[in-house]
């Protein structure tokens, strides 16, 4: 059979797709170990994980980016799941890294605005997750700032604030949160979360795929494996069993 014969006659294969949206934090989630790929291998054969990690962007310049990511006309209804996962830069001291910073009320209208433009597009809030940004470990992270000729430009106070207007703007908007500040702080040490004091450690890394799974696991659980089992084609009438 011609290649375009069959597809002519099969239904064009629409994988489901989860969208990570976040800083480098989540650009670098597909790394050895990361939690992307950590994700992707759970879902493989059921949906794309796609990676729109942005490294060094905050929450003002990603909400003009998200309507170019996703629109009504560009498939958002076979968007299974979204992450909003930014702070960390946001919650930068204005005094000291003013580029990156962004003020705490602007920063929680962004994330709202974000969640309020999935939802018009038909992304209902159950497929959104917000994730906090993670503690900061302040002597670990003013050794890579040194070591770029800059002083400690973020305080892990600042960003537990910025990780309480994240799980406030959830809580208003009806989409999950994972409170990543809290959770890695929780009766531990949380350095050994780091690889930097900023950025995480592969501990962090299976931490956040951990976390994040538990709740993805029951939107997702029901998504079917996506063509049939190699032993289940009839391999005397493929198209039978593939178209």
């Amino acid at each position: 059979m011609a290649l375009l014969e069959a597809g002519a006659r099969g239904r064009f294969l629409r994988w489901p797709r989860v969208l990570l949206f976040g800083d480098s934090i989540t650009e670098y989630s597909f790394q050895e170990n990361g939690w992307g790929t950590y994700l992707a291998e759970r879902l493989v054969r059921k949906c794309d994980v796609v990676n729109r990690g942005i490294s060094g962007y905050n929450t003002r310049w990603a909400k003009l980016i998200l309507p170019r990511l996703i629109t009504e006309s560009s498939g958002a209804d076979n968007i299974v799941a979204v992450t909003i996962f930014f702070g960390a830069n946001d919650s930068a001291l204005k005094e000291l890294n003013p580029k990156q910073h962004v003020p705490l009320e602007e920063y929680a209208a962004n994330l709202k605005s974000m969640v309020q433009y999935l939802k018009s597009v038909n992304i209902t809030a159950d497929r959104i997750i917000l994730i906090t940004p993670p503690p900061l470990q302040e002597s670990a992270w003013e050794k890579a700032c040194l070591a770029k000729g800059d002083k400690l430009n973020r305080c892990n106070a600042t960003t537990g604030q910025y990780a309480q207007a994240c799980v406030q703007v959830a809580r208003e908007c009806g989409t999950d949160v994972l409170d990543l500040w809290t959770l890695m702080q929780k009766n531990q040490d949380f350095s050994s979360y780091l690889s930097d004091g900023l950025h995480l450690s592969t501990k962090g890394n299976s931490f956040l795929a951990a976390q994040l799974w538990s709740r993805l696991e029951n939107k997702l659980s029901a998504l079917p494996s996506l063509l049939p089992y190699w032993r289940d084609v009839d391999h005397t009438n493929p198209e039978a069993s593939l178209l």
